[in-house]
């Protein structure tokens, strides 16, 4: 006997036929705008590009900070009765603290000796009476933020003469980039209401056009939400397009900048490694353009059949 197909529950009869209608009239508004929704698709996809370069930016600066930043040692120099292996412990208690390296003043001297070019230590330390160097401590930060703090506190310790660090360099590097965040949020913020009103415009121009169809659907028994449904879709088909559309433009920038970084000297091959984004960044970063062109387009739409629907 041959088997008879399982029936359909009439339930999933009915969402698939509803789904089959909203993806239809949702396809039959994108024919009728035309070179519209181009407008609207272009004007989100810069607005997202543009976001998601200023976050992918601001990542790879705080990591290049943070990177700097462990490379930016506190240079501790000890009283001359004070002995490196000694005060190494006390310093160690901070919290912010990743790694110290004692500099015994033998060994800096010996090594100002040598980049003098010479080695006779017993013979220059004979002519000026004893080494005049004293014993000192690399002191390496955890952070870029740790080390303002840090060489604060070390240089309160008894025992210690000065302590030194890059604190303009670090500075700057971090006003650049909390700068250059304020720019990126204000365009931003520009596109955002300039995109919303291409989509606004866009859908408005649609539901114009398609006037009579609504005004027999409202007729009919349809209700408003159903009738304006498929123009939301349409305002979500705009920022999920512009948002994988920024996505690929995004990763071809990020993989010419390595291309370009790759083929730099040492140094720069260097700070290029710093720009590299971790697996959560990369999962993240499409995630949040996907969900904020959806977010655009929603609004718009609803700006253009909200006057509408009220008539």
């Amino acid at each position: 006997m041959r088997a008879h197909p399982l029936p359909i529950p009439e339930n999933l009869k009915l969402v698939a036929t509803k789904l089959s209608y909203l993806l239809q009239e949702t396809s039959r508004g994108l024919r009728r705008g035309g070179w519209m929704n181009w407008a609207a698709i272009s004007t989100v996809t810069v607005l997202l590009f543009l976001l998601g370069i200023s976050l992918q930016t601001s990542w790879q600066v705080s990591g290049l900070l943070n990177q700097l930043g462990s490379r930016f040692e506190v240079a501790v120099y000890l009283q001359p009765d004070i002995r490196g292996e000694q005060f190494q412990s006390t310093v160690a208690q901070f919290a912010d603290v990743s790694r110290i390296d004692v500099i015994p003043k033998d060994q800096a001297w010996q090594e100002l000796l040598t980049d003098l070019g010479t080695t006779d230590m017993a013979g220059v330390t004979e002519g000026l009476g004893e080494n005049p160097l004293v014993d000192a401590l690399q002191v390496q930060a955890k952070s870029v933020s740790a080390v303002p703090m840090l060489a604060t506190k070390i240089a309160q310790l008894p025992g210690v003469e000065s302590v030194q660090y890059l604190d303009e360099a670090l500075q700057h590097l971090t006003q650049l980039n909390r700068g250059f965040s304020q720019v990126s949020l204000g365009v931003v913020a520009l596109l955002t209401l300039t995109a919303i009103a291409v989509i606004t415009t866009t859908i408005r121009l649609i539901v114009v056009a398609r006037n009579q169809e609504i005004e027999v659907m409202k007729l009919v028994g349809a209700t408003t939400s159903w009738i304006y449904l498929p123009f939301i879709l349409q305002g979500i088909t705009f920022g999920l397009v512009g948002a994988v559309m920024a996505w690929g433009a995004i990763a071809l920038t990020h993989q010419f900048v390595r291309t370009i970084f790759a083929q730099q000297p040492n140094f720069l091959q260097t700070l290029g490694d710093g720009l590299r984004l971790n697996s959560w960044q990369m999962l993240a970063l499409p995630l949040i353009l996907v969900g904020f062109g959806s977010i655009v387009g929603i609004i718009g739409s609803l700006f253009a059949v909200r006057r509408l629907a009220l008539k």
